[in-house]
């Protein structure tokens, strides 16, 4: 017989702290993609307006504060998918400028 205690303390131990991860795991990835429309049309040729210097400047901050986050906490995932994004942005702004 299933025991509701049970169910419940499982629920709030196991499955908030799963939804924890992959929230913070998401959101570096949703950082990550926010410039990656504008510089994916500027490389297609579509248009010549780059993503603002503010934008970029505050979206790489936060970056930056995740992956130093994780890197206390020693958190592998998000390490490897932050500095991942990280050389990915750079290489395709690279592209882009020295095109």
């Amino acid at each position: 017989m299933i025991d509701i205690n049970q169910v419940k303390a499982f629920v709030q131990t196991k499955i908030s702290a799963i939804s924890a991860e992959t929230f913070g795991w998401l959101s570096a990835v949703v950082l990550h993609a926010s410039t990656l429309p504008s510089l994916m049309a500027v490389m297609a040729g579509l248009t010549d307006r780059l993503p603002g210097v503010d934008l970029v400047l505050l979206v790489w901050t936060g970056l930056t504060l995740l992956f130093i986050k994780a890197a206390i906490q020693k958190d592998m995932l998000n390490i490897v998918t932050i500095g991942v994004g990280f050389i990915l942005q750079a290489v395709l702004m690279a592209l882009i400028f020295f095109k």
